[in-house]
């Protein structure tokens, strides 16, 4: 592990990607605390006051310090992202790892059906379920994950194919292990490195996600301080006071290229042929 994050930080992807998410991470667990104001107090003679000394990125359409519900919003937004990424990569790497075991006419079964709903593009998934399930936070999770499954799925899988042939797995054929032990404990810790590497960037796709259902109407709810719904609500008043829509779109493309940049770290320092 130590080996491993020298690794990381060698790269400047990483080193850079590492730096944004323990900001983002201070954020999430101290964000609310170090907010200097209450990120829901209404100042209505405040309303659109421009970047300054009281507001420092100013104030919104109720006249809410905007950094406030940035430093807060944060707690919101990120945690479900990783969430829903990790439900998805979860459910994905079994249902992958299974169908290569099994191979066959198993194999081709499954893929077939992670290949139908891989046809509908993922935002349309989502946005279906989330509208079946209803609006919230929660349902937004559930339906990120299920429409990220197929993709982990048929990543793990072409991972889990070349560790199918492996001696250990045959071993444990050989004992008479069962197929479940076999899935769980021989094959999928296996393909972790791969799999590890499209989680994170995936969670930047889950931001954006996030962001998209709350800007719709069917993620986060007023007035929760999330960067989507914040967004969604100032795009109304973009030319009376830029400020307030671009503070949270900034900061929700800073989180999608800091997931990126530690997904191409991670890829180069999983990468033996790196090690020179």
């Amino acid at each position: 592990m130590t080996d491993l994050l020298r690794r990381l930080l060698r790269t400047p992807q990483g080193a850079i990607g590492s730096a944004l998410l323990l900001l983002l991470l201070l954020l999430c667990i101290a964000g609310p605390a170090l907010a200097p104001r209450d990120p829901e107090a209404i100042d209505f003679l405040g309303r659109f006051r421009p970047p300054g000394a009281e507001n420092w990125l100013g104030a919104d359409q109720l006249g809410r310090d905007v950094l406030s519900r940035l430093m807060t919003g944060a707690r919101a937004t990120i945690p479900l992202a990783l969430l829903a990424t990790l439900l998805g990569t979860l459910a994905g790497a079994v249902i992958g790892t299974l169908s290569a075991y099994l191979g066959g006419r198993w194999d081709e079964a499954i893929m077939r059906n992670i290949d139908a709903v891989m046809a509908i593009p993922g935002l349309l998934l989502a946005l279906l379920l989330v509208s079946s399930l209803g609006k919230g936070s929660l349902n937004a999770t559930l339906a990120i994950a299920v429409a990220f499954t197929p993709g982990m799925a048929r990543v793990t899988r072409s991972v889990a194919l070349n560790v199918r042939a492996q001696d250990y797995v045959k071993a444990a054929l050989a004992r008479g292990e069962g197929s479940l032990f076999i899935v769980l404990r021989e094959m999928l810790p296996n393909v972790v490195g791969p799999v590890v590497v499209e989680t994170t960037i995936r969670v930047a796709f889950a931001v954006m996600l996030f962001a998209t259902m709350s800007f719709l109407g069917l993620g986060a709810q007023p007035p929760a301080p999330e960067w989507g719904l914040m967004v969604a609500e100032a795009r109304r008043f973009v030319h009376q006071a830029p400020w307030i829509i671009l503070a949270p779109a900034l900061a929700i493309a800073v989180t999608a290229i800091a997931f990126n940049l530690l997904g191409d770290g991670l890829r180069d320092a999983l990468n033996p042929r790196d090690e020179r």
